[in-house]
């Protein structure tokens, strides 16, 4: 009988805290999603844009840099095993010229 009050006392407090933390975050993130509007208003929206237009606008210009980034990468990439083949290349090369200077070819 005890166990069951002691149960139904912890699940009371339970959500009391969660219900508390919710309230909390729900403050935290709608007091920061207000000081971010404010902010891509005040700073990043064009004449005539609404912010919700500025913040897809924002995006689309983060994913396209976001895209050139990893291509300009991949590029990179290509030629540093480019680099690296002609370069184990060349040592071959060097190394059998060894070899061959020395006789032993």
């Amino acid at each position: 009988m005890a166990k069951n009050k002691f149960v139904e006392v912890n699940e009371k407090i339970a959500e009391k805290v969660v219900g508390g933390y919710k309230k909390i975050e729900e403050g935290a993130v709608g007091g920061f999603n207000k000081m971010a509007d404010k902010f891509v208003d005040s700073f990043l929206t064009k004449e005539g844009e609404s912010v919700e237009e500025a913040r897809e606008r924002l995006a689309a210009e983060q994913k396209q840099r976001e895209a050139s980034s990893a291509a300009e990468m991949e590029k990179r990439s290509q030629e540093q095993n480019e680099i690296i083949k002609r370069s184990m290349e060349n040592a071959e090369n060097a190394s059998r010229e060894a070899r061959k200077k020395a006789g032993l070819e």
